[in-house]
């Protein structure tokens, strides 16, 4: 079976009224691009591998580094709530679980073009909620 591939013209996009008229994005629209793209390499990279309470720190570690090689990374913060990973873990017969979003606090700072944009994901109602907290120019 051929995947099929759904694509949306540039000019499209620019239709939405919260982007620029203009064709170029302006620095604050590309940084915030690519927040978005280190925390869906940052999500997606590593959900699912296998975690405990040993290895959390050094899973913190590694995908902080990994992710802060990534252009226009200024930091990147990964915290593995271990209370909540301990507590799933109690439930289990299993040493190690696999690492979700409702195990993870991360902030990703990106800097564009002396545009700096703060990202954060943390658990909001049950679910890993990304969002923007603040874009400076």
């Amino acid at each position: 079976m051929t995947p099929t591939a759904i694509a949306i013209p540039f000019h499209a996009a620019l239709e939405c009224s919260s982007m620029s008229t203009d064709t170029t994005p302006t620095d604050a629209e590309a940084a915030c691009f690519e927040a978005g793209i280190k925390f869906g390499s940052l999500y997606h990279q590593f959900a699912g591998t296998p975690v405990s309470p040993d290895t959390a720190p050094s899973l913190a570690t590694a995908m902080a580094d990994a992710i802060e090689n990534q252009p226009h990374c200024r930091e990147v913060t990964v915290d593995v709530r271990t209370d909540e990973l301990e507590a799933a873990l109690a439930e289990s017969a299993a040493d190690y679980t696999e690492l979700t979003g409702r195990f993870l606090e991360v902030e990703i700072v990106v800097d564009y073009e002396d545009c700096v944009v703060v990202t954060r994901m943390e658990m909001e109602d049950g679910y890993p909620l990304m969002r923007l907290e603040s874009v400076r120019e």
